[in-house]
């Protein structure tokens, strides 16, 4: 049995989008994936497609749940991909209930799952990769309260690696911030919505967008802490990294 073979994962939000190509990059390298998401169906069809995959139908930002998962499963790799699809149209037309909604799932997930992952505490030398966005470095005018749930989730990641250290749980945490995706069900809402913004048509936005300044590397693949970026990153990490397909602009 090879290193990979030995090795769990859970992913959350693990059913679309990235969440779902993370999955089946790690499924096919061999590694046991755990998959959270709140949709059965689409939990049973990714069952049946990659194999490999065990499907848990659960809420990614239940506390319970995130306890449950680490004590049961001991993983050496969480990703936190879960999100809600962000309420989208300007500051003015947004209610609290849409611009919160991210808070309540994003963000309260990062924290339930590393709150876990520091009380168990979870299995030495684990690595957390928190899925926050783009958005959390410049914002986002067409999601509003989207980019500060994503910039809460990196200060949580980055709570968390100080309280790693403190109490030496021997833990890895790290952020990724991936770039709008045309591919996915996000981001094609957020190419619509800001191609309405800006009055072109969706494919004239990417075809500015293609011709903007490629973003530096740090912007697209952000550690948490220089502790991180000492320790190197892993083969997880890459291998979780190349199922983004980052372009230049943030949801």
């Amino acid at each position: 049995m090879s290193v990979a073979q030995s090795q769990t994962a859970i992913v959350t939000g693990g059913t679309r989008g990235l969440g779902r190509g993370i999955v089946e990059a790690l499924a096919v390298r061999g590694i046991r994936v755990v998959a959270v998401a709140r949709d059965r169906d689409r939990l049973a069809e990714l069952g049946r497609s990659v194999s490999g995959v065990v499907p848990v139908a659960a809420d990614a930002a239940d506390e319970a749940t995130a306890e449950h998962l680490l004590r049961e499963h001991a993983p050496d790799l969480v990703v936190l991909c879960a999100g809600a699809s962000p309420a989208l149209g300007p500051l003015h037309e947004q209610t609290w209930e849409g611009f919160s909604r991210n808070w309540e799932v994003d963000a309260k997930s990062a924290f339930v799952w590393l709150r876990q992952a520091l009380r168990l505490p979870a299995k030495q030398k684990s690595h957390f990769i928190v899925v926050s966005s783009g958005a959390a470095l410049r914002g986002s005018p067409v999601s509003c309260g989207y980019a500060g749930a994503k910039r809460t989730q990196w200060f949580i990641a980055e709570y968390a690696i100080q309280e790693n250290v403190r109490l030496s749980r021997g833990l890895r945490i790290q952020t990724l911030l991936p770039k709008l995706n045309p591919n996915t069900d996000l981001g094609r809402a957020g190419v619509e919505a800001y191609a309405a913004r800006n009055g072109v048509t969706p494919e004239k936005f990417l075809e500015r967008s293609a011709r903007c300044s490629r973003p530096r590397r740090w912007e697209m693949l952000s550690c948490s802490s220089s502790l991180s970026h000492r320790a190197g990153t892993s083969r997880r990490t890459r291998s979780a990294a190349r199922a983004f397909r980052p372009s230049p602009c943030s949801l």
